[in-house]
């Protein structure tokens, strides 16, 4: 019998009632106490990392579930993490790169209702995560709702309907159904993982504005070392508004900028529109093409806590992990 390590952050699925709303108080054995037919599918170990909202999870907490997972990587066939589904698909993007090709799973899960409450979805989220933990289902996954979702590609979607989480631009790994996990894709290992222990936090994210000016795009330039803009539709940037000078300083200064999409499916093409032909052609912004949002975000982190070289960080993001960008093909850069 397989031997999985439940590594308990907090989240809904351990809230209980409080006067000022639900809140994490339950321990992971408490959450064990809850489903005692888990026995008779692994062994189960617990450690209580964390016990918080998602909401306050922070690339700090990242590098903590990470160095979790290395120091007891030997003793385990599988790991579960239980986890708020808020900030979950940036947590599962972020697992992605500072622990890579691992050949054991790392799966994350969490629930919309507490595990104390009537018709609660957390009973079955954590035993399918069990499941899926205890089968050749390698590297990181979000497992909700009977779906088995790559880490670099989830995203919630719903805020309290069960099926809160969707794949964006990548099918499901796998579904469960009868307390069975049907596998459709098996992601790439090797012998052993690669773990990383450094992230740079220095990163920001801009949501285009209709009408907005390049003020607030220099205000978290200034501040940081990379600026994602969430564009519109396949991606540009408006021509008034002095966003290409502010584009072209902050390159010259050294600051990574990367242009994606607010459009959840498809992504990003800079070059169809004349509003992002010079960005990509000129200026030679980075684009994300068919990554998440919440993706972009972890890699950046992750690729400028190794390195500044600009080169180095273009072809790192070009450079599919985890097949969280498809497109252009690899090596294809800009």
């Amino acid at each position: 019998m397989k031997r999985i390590l439940l590594i308990g952050t907090g989240g809904t699925i351990a809230s209980e009632v409080t006067e000022s709303g639900l809140a994490p108080e339950l321990t992971t054995g408490d959450l064990l106490a809850h489903i005692p037919a888990i026995s008779g599918i692994c062994v189960v170990e617990c450690v209580q990392l964390l016990n918080l909202d998602s909401t306050n999870i922070t690339p700090r907490h990242w590098l903590l579930m990470a160095r979790c997972i290395r120091e007891h990587y030997g003793e385990y066939d599988g790991f579960v993490l239980t986890h708020g589904t808020d900030t979950m698909a940036y947590t599962a993007a972020a697992l992605s790169y500072l622990i890579q090709q691992s050949p054991k799973p790392i799966v994350l899960t969490g629930a919309q209702k507490p595990i104390g409450f009537d018709g609660t979805d957390s009973k079955i989220n954590l035993t399918d995560a069990f499941r899926c933990a205890s089968e050749d289902m390698p590297g990181v996954s979000i497992v909700f709702n009977s779906r088995v979702i790559l880490g670099t590609r989830a995203r919630k979607t719903r805020t309290k309907s069960f099926q809160a989480f969707s794949s964006i631009n990548y099918p499901d790994l796998g579904v469960l159904r009868d307390g069975v996990l049907l596998r459709y894709i098996r992601q790439d290992c090797a012998a052993a993982p690669v773990f990383y222990d450094a992230l740079n936090t220095h990163v920001a994210l801009l949501k285009l504005t209709p009408g907005a000016d390049r003020a607030l795009a220099d205000f978290l330039l200034e501040r940081n070392d990379a600026l994602i803009i969430e564009s519109f539709g396949v991606g540009g940037l408006p021509e008034a508004g002095g966003f290409y000078e502010c584009i072209r300083r902050w390159m010259q200064a050294g600051k990574v900028i990367v242009l994606t999409t607010q459009v959840p499916s498809e992504g990003s093409d800079l070059g169809v529109y004349h509003v992002g032909h010079a960005l990509k052609n000129r200026l030679g912004v980075l684009e994300a093409y068919d990554m998440t949002t919440e993706a972009v975000v972890a890699k950046l982190m992750w690729i400028l806590g190794q390195t500044r070289d600009r080169q180095q960080v273009e072809r790192l993001f070009y450079t599919p992990v985890a097949k969280d960008i498809l497109w252009p093909a690899e090596g294809e850069g800009t």
